[in-house]
């Protein structure tokens, strides 16, 4: 009984002196790798600099519009904070494109939201959008927003 706890016991003291060994290699370990220290294989090609900036450039234009769009639909909102969530679920919802080509319309239809105020707004937001008149890039398609079966309040 003596040896057999005595084998454990130096068992113990090995394994334990292996995981300092570890910990302290690991603390060794640099926590980031440089681009340059990477592999070639592992390499990524990095933006250039005028591609970063037209992302850039890109992504506040898209965020300057949803910002507008936000003070659209909060004319209509009684809860403010929740206006960017509404056009998150405008975003993804489904959708009917119905091109007209005799009246030079595409007309996008959205399907209902979760509830009447939030297809109360999204009217509002599409009456607005349609009052601008805009045409479908690289057409003479005049967009026209709606809802799915959608009534006047």
């Amino acid at each position: 009984m003596r040896k057999r706890k005595s084998d454990l016991q130096q068992s113990i003291a090995q394994l334990q002196k292996e995981a300092d060994e570890l910990k302290a290699q690991r603390k060794a370990t640099p926590r980031h790798i440089a681009y340059k220290d990477l592999p070639e294989a592992a390499r990524f090609d990095r933006l250039s600099t005028q591609s970063k900036h037209l992302v850039d450039t890109i992504k506040m234009v898209a965020y300057r519009a949803e910002t507008a769009m936000v003070q659209i639909v909060r004319q209509k909102m009684t809860r403010h904070d929740d206006a960017r969530s509404l056009l998150r679920a405008i975003y993804s919802t489904e959708i009917d494109l119905i091109h007209d080509p005799q009246a030079k319309t595409l007309t996008i239809r959205l399907h209902p939201l979760a509830n009447a105020a939030s297809d109360i707004a999204v009217r509002h937001l599409c009456a607005e959008i349609n009052a601008t008149e805009t045409l479908f890039p690289g057409t003479d398609l005049r967009l026209i927003y709606e809802l799915v079966s959608a009534q006047s309040p």
